[in-house]
Parts: structure tokens; sequence; C-alpha cells
């Protein structure tokens, strides 16, 4: 016989109602019980029964995750702090790949169509906001990323304005005046440029450096490839940036090859900066300084607020929550080095 809630109460010095509560993520059990419950869980291996559960409850424990592209480091390192985070509230995570399609973004919102999933994380991509708001409302839904939709939904998010302001500030600190950004996007699906090129133009602004479109790069995706070719298109100006401000951290993993085939030195030469700290920053040569997102914040925030939403059969005002971030400095940036021949 597997675990039961009432050996689970019994190792935590709880009732099973207690315990009931905690792994339903009902919101009145204190914080110091919850983490004696949900330490003894993790003790003991508790699980509780899918379908059991579900015919209870009407509930099955399952939420879905729905972002754009698992082949991107941010999304899947995203993806497993979620996985964790429902799992430490005895909840199972199906995660989805939308490809940024809106009719796949709208049919997760939705649920899926299936009866098994209780509610959903949503990292859009292109789902319009008409046809986001005229889904039906019984599916329980928060939304990951940064575009803003205005629709009664709970939304999780980092401040990428502060981010992307304190990255370009670090730059300029260093005494660099010319600091290029690789990323510039247009349209609605661009929520994440767009607010990275603001928090980039406030720290200019602040410094007292001037705006210089020239130095302002565009780029189709967020991949490797795209950080080459914009990383080359700045080297060839006349007047090459002194340091650049990459908006992910594949960006900046391009650029530093446009740099070393370009026969620059980082730091010395130009510095680099990127965004996400997603595991490949901390190895590249040289190690890169980047915004570091609290992803395990913001999987907590997430999850937590969807299994609230679940229980909620009082439908409170929507909340618009935010995760941490931190700079972290590596070997990229640098000191500012000898001018250029």
């Amino acid at each position: 016989m597997g675990v039961r809630l009432k050996d689970v109460a019994e190792h935590a010095g709880v009732s099973i109602k207690t315990v009931s509560n905690v792994v339903r993520g009902e919101a009145h059990v204190s914080d110091a019980t919850r983490e004696r419950v949900l330490r003894s869980i993790a003790e003991l291996g508790y699980r509780p029964h899918a379908s059991a559960r579900h015919l209870r409850t009407g509930r099955s424990g399952i939420l879905a995750l729905a972002v754009p592209d698992l082949a991107a480091p941010y999304f899947a390192e995203l993806a497993a702090a979620v996985i964790a985070a429902a799992k430490d509230l005895s909840s199972t995570v199906l995660i989805e790949e939308t490809g940024g399609d809106p009719e796949e973004e709208l049919r997760i919102a939705c649920g899926l169509g299936s009866s098994l999933i209780d509610g959903v994380l949503l990292s859009p991509l292109r789902l319009d906001q008409e046809a986001l708001a005229s889904r039906p409302r019984r599916m329980p839904l928060v939304l990951l990323g940064e575009r803003d939709y205005g629709l009664p939904v709970d939304h999780v998010l980092i401040d990428n304005v502060a981010a992307a302001r304190e990255v370009t500030a670090h730059l300029l600190s260093l005494g660099h005046t010319r600091v290029a950004a690789i990323g510039a996007q247009h349209g609605p699906a661009s929520a994440t440029a767009h607010q990275r090129v603001r928090g980039y133009q406030e720290a200019l602004y602040r410094a007292g450096v001037p705006y210089d479109p020239a130095l302002m790069c565009e780029v189709s995706a967020y991949r490797l490839a795209d950080g080459v070719r914009a990383m080359r298109s700045l080297l060839e100006l006349p007047e090459p940036p002194e340091a650049v401000f990459c908006f992910n951290d594949l960006l900046a993993a391009g650029a530093l090859r446009a740099a070393a085939d370009h026969g620059l030195s980082v730091p010395r030469d130009v510095a680099v900066a990127g965004f996400d700290d997603i595991e490949l920053s901390q190895y590249s040569v040289p190690s890169l300084t980047t915004v570091a997102p609290d992803k395990a914040e913001l999987a907590r925030l997430a999850v937590t607020a969807l299994l609230r939403r679940i229980e909620d059969t009082e439908q409170a005002p929507p909340a618009v929550l935010y995760a941490g971030h931190r700079l972290v400095v590596r070997e990229s940036s640098g000191a500012r080095g000898t001018a250029r021949p």
C-alpha cells in the first residue's frame, strides 16, 4: 500500500484535513504548517492518486504549461522550474509547445479540449487579444511573459524595463559611451523587445548619453545566428560600439562568436552582456554578464496563482505578480580596455 494522507498527517503532526488543504493549495494554512506538511510529503514520497482525486473533487491535479519554443534554453529551464514548483504542491504538469501559432495558443488557453486539465499556464506570443478575451472563462488561466492583454487574468512576469536599464547602466558605468543593443523587434508579439529597448534608452538618458539609432540592431528571432549577423553589422560601422547589450543570452553568444571572427577580444576590445542567465552563460568563453530572472520564484508564483484560481469560487480580482531578477557580472563585460587602433 502506498503512502496515505493519514501517514503524512501523523508524520507532520497535523490533521488529515490540514494535509488535504495543503495538497489542494488552499490559502488558509500558515506558512510554517504548510512547510512542515510539504517536508513530510517529500520525505514520505506521498503522491495523490490522480483518478481518485478527480472523482472526489472534480480535479485531476494536472496543469498545462504552454511555451513558444522548448528548444530555447530559457523556456526549457522555465519549464523545469514550473514542474518542480508544481510537484511541491502535488500537481503534475503537461508541457505543450505552441511554436507561436495563435490558434494553438488559443486551443491551449481553452484547456486543450480536455476535462482532465485543471488550469493553464500560458506564455503567449501571437495570440490575439480579442480571441483570448472571447474564450470560455471556465478554464483557469495564468499568463506568463511581458505582453499585457489588459484582461481579467492573473499575470506573472519580471520587470524587463528595470532589468534592461540595470544591465545597460552597468556597461555605461565602465566608461563606455557607445553602447549598442541587439534585439529590437516590432509588432504586438514583441512586448519583450519593446520593454528592453525602453530600459536601454532610459539608462542612456540617465547617464546623459545620446541615443544613436545606428547602434540599435533589429533581429527576426532571438537565436545564435541572429546574434552573429547583428554583431557583424555593428562591427562594420565606421565607429563600432564599445559595448553591446543583447536581449537574450543566445544573441550574446552569437555576438561573442562574431567578435572572435573579427579578431576582437572580449571584453578588452568590446564588452558584451546578455539576458536570461541560461546555463550556457556560465560556460561561454568568456563567461557572460547577464540578467538572471528568478525562474524558481516566477514558477512558484505562477503555479500558486493558478492553484488559487482553480480553488477560487468567489472570483477574486486578477493579480499582476512580479518575480525578482539580478544582474550577474561575469567576464564578458570587464573593465574598459584600451582604445582600438
